[in-house]
C-alpha cells in the first residue's frame, strides 16, 4: 500500500465496534475476552491535565441535558510502526440519550489552535507531540469541552471493516472519479466500494472542496459501515472484530465500553447526526510563515459545537 494512504483515516468505527460488542448475543465473558485485545493507555484525569476550563465545566454541568450525554474523542492516526503519528482525522462522538441520537462532529485537521507547550499549530499535530493526553487536552482547552475518554485507531483498520460488511455504497461525484479510476471505479453515481477502494475514496483531498469535503467523506463511510453493521448478523463479523481490536487504543475499560453499549444500542442508528467544525463562513485558510493553516472564529465555533452536542 502506498505511503500516502497512511495520511488518512480514522474511522471512529473503533468505537462503533466497541459499542456493538455489548449487543452481541454471545456470552458476557466472550465479549470481555474480545475487548481484552484492545490496547489500553490511561490518561491523567485531572482537570488540568485534560485542559478542562473551570468556567466551561460549570456551564456544561449546570445544563441538565448534559447529564445524559457521553462524549468521546476519536483519533485516526497516521503512524509508522512504533511511532505515535499525527491524528489526521479527529471527531467527537456524542451518545445523546436525551434526544435518542448519536452525533459525530469532525474537527478540521488544519485548524489553527493553541497546543500546550507548543504554541499555535495545526490541531492534528497535538497527538504526535504528546499522544492522546495532549490531543484530548488540546480539544478541551480550545473548544471549551470536558472530554475525558478517547479511542484511537490506525488507518489500516478501514479496509478490513469495509470488507467485513460486504463493502459500502457511496455516491461517486464526477470530479471524484479521476481519483478512483486506478482502483477499479469507472462510473459516477451509487457504487459499491470494497475496503481498498473506500480507503482511496476517503483520502481524496485535492478535488471538490478540499479538506472540507474530505471530512464529509470520512463521515459518509462511517455512516454506511455503521448502518450495514447494524443490519448484519453479528456473529458474521466477530472474527473480523477480533482481528481489528488489537489496532485500537483507548483509556476506556471493558466495563465502561459495555455500559456505553447498553446506551448506544437503544438508539436508532438512522439518527446518526453528522457535521464538522469550523463551519462555513466562520473560517479561512491562511499562509503563516509559509505553512497553510485553517484560521477560524474560535468563540463562534465553540458556541456552535456546544449547541450541536448539548442542545
Amino acid at each position: 500500500m502506498k505511503k500516502k494512504t497512511k495520511k488518512i483515516i480514522f474511522i471512529s468505527i473503533a468505537v462503533v465496534l466497541g459499542l456493538l460488542l455489548g449487543g452481541f448475543g454471545g456470552s458476557y465473558l466472550y465479549a470481555q475476552s474480545l475487548l481484552n485485545k484492545v490496547e489500553r493507555e490511561k490518561i491523567d484525569q485531572s482537570p488540568e491535565a485534560l485542559g478542562i476550563d473551570e468556567e466551561a465545566a460549570k456551564k456544561i454541568e449546570s445544563n441538565e441535558k448534559s447529564k445524559n450525554i457521553t462524549n468521546i474523542a476519536l483519533f485516526g492516526i497516521d503512524a509508522e510502526d512504533g511511532l505515535t503519528g499525527r491524528s489526521d482525522a479527529i471527531m467527537i462522538l456524542s451518545i445523546d440519550e436525551n434526544h435518542g441520537k448519536l452525533k459525530l462532529a469532525s474537527i478540521m485537521r488544519d485548524s489553527y489552535v493553541n497546543i500546550d507547550g507548543r504554541g499555535m499549530d495545526k490541531i492534528n499535530h497535538a497527538y504526535a507531540f504528546g499522544g492522546p493526553q495532549l490531543a484530548v487536552k488540546t480539544i478541551n482547552s480550545n473548544y471549551k469541552l470536558n472530554i475525558k475518554d478517547y479511542v484511537a485507531v490506525n488507518f489500516s483498520t478501514l479496509p478490513k471493516l469495509v470488507d467485513a460488511v460486504g463493502g459500502v455504497d457511496i455516491n461517486i461525484k464526477d470530479y471524484e472519479l479521476s481519483e478512483l479510476r486506478d482502483f477499479g471505479i469507472n462510473s459516477t453515481g451509487l457504487q459499491r466500494l470494497d475496503g481498498e477502494q473506500a480507503l482511496m475514496y476517503a483520502r481524496i483531498r485535492f478535488v471538490g472542496n478540499g479538506d472540507y469535503e474530505r471530512t464529509e467523506r470520512h463521515r459518509t463511510i462511517l455512516n454506511s459501515v455503521f448502518n450495514k453493521l447494524m443490519k448484519q448478523e453479528k456473529t458474521k463479523i466477530l472474527s473480523t472484530i477480533s482481528d481489528i481490536l488489537p489496532m485500537v487504543k483507548t483509556n476506556l475499560t471493558n466495563n465502561q465500553i459495555m455500559d456505553l453499549a447498553l446506551d448506544a444500542i437503544e438508539i436508532n442508528p438512522s439518527k446518526l447526526e453528522q457535521t464538522r467544525f469550523p463551519a462555513d463562513g466562520y473560517c479561512q485558510g491562511k499562509m503563516i510563515n509559509g505553512v497553510y493553516y485553517l484560521t477560524f472564529d474560535q468563540e463562534a465555533t465553540n458556541e456552535q459545537l456546544y449547541n450541536f452536542i448539548f442542545e
